[in-house]
């Protein structure tokens, strides 16, 4: 069953009628990993972002997006407001841009939670201090009341997976979460994020040009090109037995790169 689909999504420059995304179509199913793979400006962005509504306004598009039946290109802001963070919570490549840094960490997971759940500040405080030590975030307390600045981009990533934790969303939308972290960072994330499926059972889509993450993550890959999918299928597919030429080169040099590190380790 698929929970969500995607039908002939197109965005285009307002200003100059420049295409971005011309007309895809994809679903995402129940429960499973959806990574969406490219190079930089490919469009994956700007994909994910159609899907939350989240695209400059100097963006427009068109097309359909049902989540559980429902078009969500069809609802009022105020409405799509309600589906954004409970339903479909989406974690940022750039921890540092998710939070106002002339507030600390704690206000937004405050706002946020207030939005969705008719909770106490006290439980909101001590369901995200549960969340953030699922996540291995020692001193939760300490961190919620200190600015984004002074947190560290791995601690910034983890307190939103945190946040999906308590918020409990049917999808998570990753856009290159481990992009500006470190490789220890990459690490820890990446096994947040697979614990993360393995406590909600939620629907995800990651976005990544790292297909050494994709390939420990995804159910299935769709493959981006200059704002076209060029091909789609099971991981076990595009990794053993990809069709499109693109596919073929990025899978190589992945592993090309594999093995030139593994002849520089004395693997």
């Amino acid at each position: 069953m698929n929970i969500l689909e995607i039908e002939n999504l197109t965005v285009w420059e307002r200003s100059t009628g420049k295409v971005i995304i011309p007309g895809n179509s994809f679903a995402v199913k129940q429960g499973s990993c959806l990574a969406i793979v490219g190079e930089s400006g490919s469009g994956k962005s700007a994909t994910c972002r159609a899907i939350m509504r989240l695209n400059k306004p100097g963006l427009v598009q068109a097309g359909d997006i049902y989540f559980k039946g429902e078009n969500l290109a069809a609802l009022p802001e105020k409405e799509m407001r309600k589906k954004r963070g409970k339903r479909l919570c989406m974690i940022l490549q750039h921890g540092m841009r998710a939070f106002d840094p002339s507030c600390v960490v704690g206000v937004h997971l405050k706002e946020t939670l207030a939005e969705h759940f008719d909770w106490s500040r006290s439980d909101i405080v001590e369901n995200m201090k549960h969340a953030m030590e699922t996540v291995m975030l020692k001193h939760p307390l300490d961190i919620m009341n200190s600015y984004p600045h002074q947190l560290s981009g791995g601690m910034l990533q983890r307190v939103m997976i945190a946040l999906a934790i308590v918020l409990e969303p049917d999808v998570v939308i990753a856009d290159e979460p481990t992009t500006a972290l470190d490789t220890v960072s990459q690490f820890e994330v990446v096994e947040q994020f697979i614990r993360l499926r393995e406590r909600l059972g939620n629907a995800m889509i990651f976005i990544s040009h790292d297909l050494g993450v994709v390939r420990k993550l995804a159910d299935e890959v769709l493959v981006m090109k200059g704002g076209s999918i060029v091909e789609q299928g099971t991981s076990e597919a595009i990794f053993r037995n990809a069709r499109h030429e693109y596919t073929r080169y990025l899978v190589s040099t992945k592993l090309a790169l594999q093995q030139h590190f593994q002849r520089l380790m004395g693997v």
